[in-house]
């Protein structure tokens, strides 16, 4: 294939969505020139791990596989490093860096998102922690050493495993969540009361169904008020509230925008040679950010970048929680179903499997799995693959 400049893809992000384009079109085409930017070191590392670190035993450093020079050498492809893209130009099929123009054939966003954060007041508001990047955690690292409690605000995936991982590493741990059962965007209600007894076993504090009123400062550490008047000490808080898509540089441009940015089945945006994926995106007005989809779509868009158009075809997909107090698989169901329930064993202490099926045809629709019951994951997800339990 033709090494020309014009050929050139550019992928705007080195987190796994960026760099498994990259690796995946390489090994598709040795020659066609690919840069990837980066606004921090460009260096490879696995952002789930950051939940469950201190379990590992893992220092920050030790979670980075391999750094900026060593993708460079892998991949064949220029890396550039704490640059931030400014704008891109799409009719000249130029990205501006630092006021400097790079011309792109075609492009990628693995543009990733931003960690949310929620409105407070209090003098202790801005300093809430949250983990959204490596940077991030070495900071979050820093603040605990020394530390004995923390307040950890948002019972979500990220929010569980965080807390899971804390208090395996013996800090005292307590989970605010406005929402009545942990999980609640993955878990139907019984089967979240049963996540959050098994939490409650292992000394995870739950204050369910409350939101935080205000943090403030104290002596040592921070007084964290709900908004039932209950005030809980601290010395750290943590937010990890979900994740906002990021689509200002995607919007600056013109691209359509949905709850991401919006692509199509083979991750193309609205605008010519621009394609998306990983947190960023809404492929098909559905932004998926787990690890299995990412991986999925990275492969088909290397595909499509190396010339042969193809679709992003989403397998039955689990997504998998960290948090051996209460180890726990998911299928999320795309549609209204009816939950039925069944305990994994006599023993109610041993977990719960809840299959989701269509209300009419009993189509299998999803399912969530808890202690033992994991042990059926592969089972139910080939009895999904062929549409019933």
């Amino acid at each position: 294939m033709s090494t020309d400049i014009e050929d050139r893809v550019v992928i705007v992000g080195t987190g796994m969505a960026g760099y498994t384009v990259a690796r995946e079109l390489r090994k598709l085409d040795r020659n066609v020139p690919i840069v990837l930017i980066s606004e921090d070191a460009g260096d490879f590392y696995s952002k789930p791990t950051l939940s469950n670190a201190l379990a590992m035993k893992k220092a920050p450093h030790e979670l980075v596989t391999f750094d900026a020079g060593a993708m460079r050498a892998q991949l064949n492809a220029g890396v550039i490093a704490h640059r931030k893209v400014e704008r891109i130009a799409v009719d000249a099929h130029e990205v501006i860096i630092n006021g400097a123009p790079l011309r792109y054939a075609k492009l990628v966003l693995a543009l990733g998102a931003d960690a949310r954060r929620i409105p407070l007041v209090g003098d202790g508001a801005a300093d809430v922690l949250s983990v959204n990047s490596l940077d991030d955690y070495v900071r979050f690292r820093a603040r605990i050493e020394g530390a004995k409690s923390i307040a950890l605000l948002g019972a979500g995936l990220i929010g569980c495993e965080f807390a899971n991982d804390l208090a395996l590493a013996g800090y005292d741990v307590t989970l605010i969540d406005p929402a009545a059962t942990p999980l609640s965007r993955l878990l139907p209600e019984l089967a979240g009361d049963a996540f959050a007894r098994a939490f409650d076993r292992h000394g995870i504090r739950l204050r369910l169904g409350q939101s935080v009123a205000s943090v403030d400062k104290r002596a040592s550490g921070y007084d964290v008020t709900l908004d039932n008047g209950e005030v809980i000490g601290a010395d750290v808080v943590l937010s990890a509230i979900g994740l906002a898509p990021r689509t200002a540089l995607a919007a600056q441009a013109g691209l359509n925008i949905d709850i991401g940015i919006r692509t199509d089945a083979w991750c193309r945006t609205s605008a010519p040679d621009i394609y998306a994926l990983g947190d960023c995106a809404a492929i098909e007005g559905k932004v998926q950010p787990y690890v299995l989809p990412i991986m999925h779509a990275a492969r088909a868009l290397a595909r499509t970048l190396a010339g042969e158009l193809t679709r992003v075809d989403f397998p039955v997909m689990p997504v998998t929680v960290k948090s051996p107090a209460a180890p726990t698989v998911v299928v999320p169901p795309n549609e209204t179903g009816t939950w039925r329930f069944a305990p994994a064993s006599d023993d109610p202490l041993d977990g719960l499997a809840a299959l989701c099926e269509h209300a009419d045809d009993k189509r299998a629709l999803g399912f969530a799995l808890l202690g033992a019951a994991t042990q059926g994951k592969a089972a139910l997800i080939k009895a999904m693959a062929t549409g019933s339990f």
